[in-house]
């Protein structure tokens, strides 16, 4: 007998180990992949950066890469070329890429509305004051595009407005007084801009006719999306979880980013992240893809003059991922 019961406990201790080897799922391979960010990392990418700090990539079983672009990245370029699986892109340079005939998809919105906005001095009251004054420009279309929106919006003449090409120099000319206004993004620039004038006027596109577009797409290579959908749901649900986490712990969420970028001001990133956040879930859930504001969007992109026509809205997005 008690030889018997041995050999019972054995047996099932070996059935056992068999089933366990067996008949648990393994645990799925990791895949690694490289995103790209559309600028110098700042507080509207404090959701990807709370993605890797909390591993949510890892969770997804995505080893994901962030990587700022240097002066010489061509983000499309790299997607296509297959060097990078992911870029955050602004919308308008996903439209003038389709139009090249360059196959890039959005997949997932990083806000819900323009970032866009025209700066101004204190004495500017309104748009349309704009006319016979000097207003910078970086030099890129939708520069022009924004400025003529703004103030024909206000019921003036863009075409009576004094474009000046300044680069991506728009506080250090307003603050020089070199410009009476500069189109910038009001979440990074009109939050620094105001820091040092608080009287600074802040003019932003949708607010003066533009439809609400998302500025900042996460895109991927058609050709990335179509041979590993998989690899593309599992990063935009990695990124989801971050931004919803960041979202309800704004502090943590601006010190992961700070954490892991050298030299970056806290203080500074958490006034930004302030000015930005409601705009992750302005009037969409985060991440949401909305075709009616898209098709809103592509309408007005052609009639800014941005693309020569709407960019074809089902191809340019990939809806329910």
């Amino acid at each position: 007998m008690p030889r018997r019961r041995l050999l019972t406990a054995l047996l099932v201790v070996a059935a056992l180990a068999v089933a366990g080897c067996g008949g648990a799922s393994p645990k799925a391979a990791e895949r690694s992949a490289t995103l790209v960010l559309d600028f110098t990392p700042n507080a509207v990418h404090t959701g990807i950066y709370t993605a890797l700090a909390r591993n949510f990539d890892r969770a997804e079983h995505v080893a994901l890469h962030v990587q700022a672009p240097s002066s010489s990245t061509d983000s499309v370029k790299l997607l296509l070329s297959g060097r990078a699986q992911f870029a955050v892109l602004d919308i308008h340079d996903l439209a003038l890429a389709r139009a090249k005939g360059r196959d890039v998809v959005g997949v997932m919105a990083l806000v819900q509305r323009p970032l866009a906005a025209v700066l101004a001095q204190p004495g500017i009251r309104r748009p349309r004051d704009l006319q016979g004054r000097r207003a910078g420009v970086t030099g890129l279309p939708s520069d022009d595009a924004v400025l003529a929106s703004i103030v024909r919006g206000d019921g003036g003449d863009p075409r009576r407005v004094r474009k000046v090409t300044i680069g991506f120099q728009a506080v250090s000319a307003l603050l020089g007084r070199r410009v009476d206004a500069a189109t910038a993004f009001w979440n990074v620039e009109g939050v620094a801009l105001r820091q040092r004038r608080p009287a600074a006027r802040e003019f932003r596109v949708d607010d003066f006719g533009a439809p609400a577009y998302p500025e900042l797409v996460l895109c991927v290579a058609r050709h990335t999306l179509d041979a590993d959908r998989p690899l593309v749901r599992a990063t935009v649900a990695a990124l989801r979880r971050g931004y919803r986490a960041a979202i309800a712990d704004p502090r943590a969420a601006v010190g992961a980013l700070v954490s892991r970028v050298p030299g970056t001001d806290r203080a500074e990133v958490q006034r930004d992240f302030d000015a930005v956040a409601p705009s992750f879930t302005d009037g969409s859930p985060f991440g949401a893809l909305n075709e009616a504001r898209l098709r809103a969007w592509a309408a007005w992109e052609a009639r800014f003059g941005i693309v020569a026509s709407p960019p074809d809205v089902r191809r340019a997005f990939a809806f329910g991922l």
